[in-house]
């Protein structure tokens, strides 16, 4: 199974009544990992695209908690899927090793981001063309 078909959209209970709606999300019960770090992207314009990075260990849920935005994930063989996030009960799961961009954002979006790590510069992968490299040496030695 490649890392296109590990990215996955994810539904997450709603509890509500008269007086709104609760979304719950809890690490290895309703996500595939424990939660280290929150981050969240918001006052991003429709023609600006985030992320444009892979990594070697994080692992990813984004939730458009408020708005609308799309998710382009690519495996570096040549594979391509795109998510649409709109709607505050529903998020994608990102393995790691999967290129992604964070793009359309409405006016309003707010993306939500929980990782399976904390921040560490030195496993990201910013230059697409050395994530491919990267991927065709592990398949390589693996």
């Amino acid at each position: 199974m490649n890392v296109i078909q590990l990215a996955q959209m994810l539904e997450f209970p709603q509890h509500g009544d008269d007086r709104g709606h609760l979304v719950i999300v809890e690490g290895l019960k309703d996500i595939p990992f424990d939660i280290k770090r929150i981050f969240y992207i918001y006052g991003s314009d429709k023609d600006v695209v985030r992320g444009q990075h892979a990594n070697r260990r994080s692992e990813f849920v984004l939730i458009n908690v408020s708005g609308t935005s799309k998710v382009k994930v690519k495996d570096g063989k040549g594979n391509e899927a795109v998510f649409s996030l709109n709607r505050p009960h529903t998020g994608i799961y990102l393995p790691k090793m999967v290129w992604k961009d964070m793009y359309e954002f409405s006016e309003d979006s707010v993306l939500l981001v929980l990782s399976n790590e904390h921040y560490d510069s030195s496993e990201y992968i910013r230059n697409y063309d050395d994530f491919v490299k990267e991927i065709e040496k592990t398949e390589t030695v693996g």
